[in-house]
């Protein structure tokens, strides 16, 4: 296989010609076009399919298409239903002007479609194909759910407007640059394990973001960044994959926002090092697609490589070692600052996340023992009653409440500070105790009196493990207040408010104080 083009290095020029020949008699070519859009882009997927069925020499299918404004959901699942052994590649038409939405694609014998898709088919006994993508944009660890979306609009992220994501964090608001200025900004999500890219094209009156490619309800999005370095030994490392593969010609779709990241000066060093592997030659793109595991995506700001080759792999050594290829010019200058940057923000982030997670902590639990504090406990108790009326829980709800006997006169010999020792000592017995037991929630109810709420267990059950409690505590000693007891009462919930439930339980309580305490009292 051999290519021949007028410059193999990133040009200037209007037109560019680019000659592949196939020097195998195995290897076959068909050229399929068809008018595209929304309303026809999953029957011409079908038209491919079928042709595919009946030509078993098929297995590899390049792609260009005119896609703007398009959602190709229904296009990407079509096309995912092809045959499981044939590679697809390609990407949409794109306009030198990003702010010129006119495109076209034309094939000899089929004409020229400003709306239309072309699609390449190749395959043969000697034919082979090996493809990769490679983002580089990093993530910030901040996430956003998706909240409200239609296809390619994105309307709301954590419920708000979703332009308001770019306006706070990045100070980019909806003006005649916004599509240059998010470029470089592009939203970050994982679909089945794969990171993909989506690029906010243009933002509506109502403050909604119209993207590249459809978005899904529900997903966590993140905003990522370029980062030179990360592209670069990403390419290293995937352009090594491809230089062992020995390919005779390597096709390269780019996004157009990777142009506008590096400029024109150095938008070379992100595909020279192909060079070096073999005569490479490609297009920028508006949304590159490629086949994996069977699905067909659609990326954003992503370089898709496809590597082909006729014949046999060659001897090893005549592989090409892509480590040693240097890069003409150091253009990695900003990434100090870059890293620096991000670095401080992910930083002030996790402190910020961390101080949050112990406020919100702090809101539910008790200061002294660590527990729910009563709010937090009352919130659990009450949503367990209303799961059941809902019919969403179909278990037992026992309460279990507590009381330190004595406890005035702990404070008042000892003091409040052995006081606080015997209060901690008792919730470290609850823990201990009830490690294990299935949907429990411990709190401190006030005082020296304590709940815990088993949402899954019957009375018997509960007052097993009262006496378990009991026991534990009164082997507790202390230096100064030496052994102390608990009280305990023990109810199931009926069909009941809360409050109803509450008198119960210290109704149960209290008759186990007035029975001499140190015991445990069960109340229907």
């Amino acid at each position: 296989m051999k290519i021949k083009t007028f410059n193999l290095s990133l040009t200037s020029a209007k037109i560019i010609l680019t000659c592949t020949i196939f020097e195998y008699e195995t290897t076959q070519a068909k050229i399929l076009q068809f008018p595209f859009g929304e309303e026809s882009a999953a029957q011409d997927a079908a038209e491919l399919k079928k042709y595919c069925d009946a030509s078993p020499w098929v297995q590899a299918v390049e792609m260009h298409a005119t896609i703007m404004n398009m959602s190709m959901m229904e296009f990407c699942r079509e096309m995912s239903l092809l045959r499981e052994d044939i590679q697809v590649f390609g990407g949409g038409a794109f306009n030198p002007d990003m702010d010129d939405e006119t495109a076209a694609v034309f094939s000899k014998g089929n004409g020229f479609l400003e709306h239309g898709i072309v699609f390449l088919l190749l395959g043969g006994t000697d034919f082979h194909t090996y493809s990769a993508f490679i983002s580089g944009w990093k993530p910030l660890k901040r996430k956003f759910k998706v909240t409200k979306a239609d296809r390619e609009v994105l309307y709301e992220l954590d419920g708000k407007p979703a332009l308001d994501v770019y306006r706070r964090f990045l100070n980019i608001d909806r003006n005649d640059k916004f599509f240059s200025n998010t470029l470089e900004f592009p939203l970050f999500l994982e679909h089945d394990g794969i990171d993909i890219l989506r690029c906010p094209l243009a933002a509506n009156d109502d403050d909604s973001l119209v993207m590249s490619s459809d978005m899904q309800e529900g997903a966590d999005v993140r905003l990522a960044y370029g980062d030179p370095e990360t592209i670069l030994a990403s390419i290293r490392e995937d352009g090594q994959k491809i230089a062992d593969f020995c390919p005779e010609v390597i096709q390269t779709f780019s996004c157009a926002a990777r142009r506008a990241f590096w400029g024109d000066e150095n938008i070379s060093d992100e595909t020279i090092l192909f060079n070096s592997v073999a005569p490479t030659t490609g297009f920028y793109t508006h949304g590159e697609f490629l086949r994996i595991n069977g699905d067909m995506l659609n990326f954003n700001v992503t370089l898709v490589i496809v590597a082909m080759r006729e014949g046999d792999m060659p001897q090893t050594g005549q592989r090409v070692n892509i480590a040693k290829a240097q890069i003409d010019k150091d253009n990695t200058e900003k990434i100090p600052i870059i890293r620096r940057f991000v670095s401080f923000i992910e930083a002030s982030t996790a402190e910020l996340e961390e101080m949050n997670m112990k406020l919100a902590l702090s809101s539910v639990t008790d200061g002294l023992t660590r527990l729910y504090n009563r709010a937090e406990i009352e919130r659990k108790i009450r949503n367990a009653l209303d799961r059941r009326k809902n019919q969403e829980s179909s278990g037992n709800i026992s309460l279990i409440m507590l009381d330190i006997d004595n406890f005035k006169k702990v404070n008042d010999i000892y003091g409040h500070k052995e006081g606080d020792h015997v209060i901690q000592a008792l919730a470290d017995v609850l823990r201990n105790t009830t490690t294990g037991v299935h949907s429990c929630s411990l709190g401190r109810w006030g005082g020296e009196e304590f709940m815990i709420l088993l949402s899954d267990s019957n009375m018997d059950d509960a007052a097993a493990l009262a006496e378990k409690i009991r026991l534990a505590f009164a082997s507790v000693s202390y230096e100064t207040a030496g052994c102390q007891t608990v009280s305990i009462g023990v109810t199931q919930a009926k069909d009941e408010n809360a409050d109803a439930l509450y008198n119960r339980v210290d109704k149960a309580l209290y008759m186990a104080k007035a029975a001499g305490k140190n015991q445990v009292v069960m109340l229907v």
